[in-house]
């Protein structure tokens, strides 16, 4: 599986090539399609990501408590 810095690189180069817009019609639309599930991975990389983000908040004896970091809607 590639990692999340791989896929945005690689979906960058694909918008690249599709902004030149000198590609045949087919070509367009495969690399469409390939970046569409790039950027579907990226998001389920993300997601998963964000659900092990943890936010240390102080508490009253000055000691640090790890809380779950709620992902946002």
């Amino acid at each position: 599986m590639a990692t999340f810095e791989e896929n945005v690189k690689q979906l960058e180069t694909i918008v690249g090539q599709l902004e030149r817009g000198d590609l045949p019609l087919d070509d367009s639309i495969k690399l469409f399609e390939e970046g569409m599930r790039l950027s579907s991975a990226c998001k389920e990389q993300l997601e998963a990501a964000e659900g092990k983000v943890q936010i240390l908040m102080k508490q009253r004896d000055g000691s640090l408590k790890a809380e779950t970091f709620p992902p946002q809607k």
